[in-house]
């Protein structure tokens, strides 16, 4: 593979240590939400407001105190008159924030490649054990991304650990905006219910069958599923995997990989609903950090 683009690669990469924040007047306009007309107290910062905290909260590794601190001395620095939510508001209102994944939408078919792997977390019981001098025994969620053929995060779930990865395929596959052309995953999604999710949306699926797998004698079960058993047993797996396209499924590892670099391998959040916002969040982060440039390589000859 050749990188055909170093010069704006190189760019982007310098872009991603930027740490210029500007607000755009739409965003200071924004910031305090209107009055809603309903009797009682009015909330006094929009979703945006807190969405952007708790996005320099992830950025820059901070409690929430601090992140109410380093908000506040930007603004002082910026000149800008705009409140700062307080580090109880930001935990208040994190725990249902409304996030929306950022992706410009091209119209075209994606190749959705999906995996997951596990994020630390303190959970009430094991913080309260540590806090009374026990040792706290740690936790940990299953962070579901899916990415398109660019490495571009368009769907995403947090579960508990105990979920297996078939059935948050099939939600990922279900929480795709647009038109699908094929769905790749590891040996964890070969199960018929995952083809025929895939299939409902017109979508091919090249998932590696368990080693163990036979062609269906009653009746194909998933007739997708029996030819890919055929073909890997006719090729060798190896092969199969070539032919098939399924080493893109490393986009998606490469996308872990940098929400571990990046944001970090623990969620920060204790509460269920927080640390579903966070993890959105943190997606986000990443599509913007991909916006900001991202290598394209192409086949050579050898």
């Amino acid at each position: 593979m050749l990188r055909a683009n170093w010069q704006e690669c190189d760019r982007g990469l310098v872009q991603r240590g930027d740490i210029t924040i500007w607000l755009t007047p739409e965003a200071v306009a924004s910031w305090n939400p209107t009055c809603n007309g309903k009797r009682g107290g009015q909330r006094r910062y929009s979703d945006l407001a807190i969405e952007t905290a708790l996005t320099l909260r992830l950025v820059f590794h901070l409690p929430l105190r601090q992140a109410e601190g380093f908000l506040g001395s930007l603004f002082n620095m910026m000149g800008v008159d705009l409140g700062v939510p307080d580090h109880t508001t930001l935990s208040r209102r994190g725990r249902d924030l409304n996030v929306k994944l950022h992706r410009v939408s091209t119209g075209d078919p994606i190749h959705l490649i999906v995996d997951s792997t596990g994020l630390s977390i303190v959970g009430q019981g094991e913080w309260a054990a540590a806090k009374h001098g026990g040792n706290g025994k740690r936790g940990w969620k299953k962070l579901h991304p899916g990415v398109d053929e660019a490495g571009v995060i368009v769907a995403q779930l947090l579960t508990e650990s105990n979920i297996d990865d078939a059935t948050n395929g099939e939600k990922l596959i279900d929480a795709v905006v647009g038109p699908i052309a094929r769905v790749i995953g590891d040996a964890a999604y070969d199960t018929v219910s995952m083809y025929e999710s895939a299939n409902g949306r017109g979508a091919a699926v090249v998932v590696p069958p368990a080693r163990t797998a036979k062609v269906s004698k009653r009746g194909p079960r998933s007739a997708a599923r029996d030819r890919t058993i055929a073909r890997v047993k006719e090729v060798v797996r190896r092969r199969w995997k070539s032919e098939s396209g399924y080493h893109q499924q490393g986009r998606v590892e490469n996308a872990m990989f940098r929400y571990k670099s990046i944001i970090g391998d623990r969620l920060r959040a204790r509460t269920e609903g927080a640390q579903a916002v966070e993890a959105a969040l943190a997606c986000n982060v990443l599509n913007r950090v991909l916006e900001l440039g991202r290598p394209a390589s192409v086949a050579i000859g050898r």
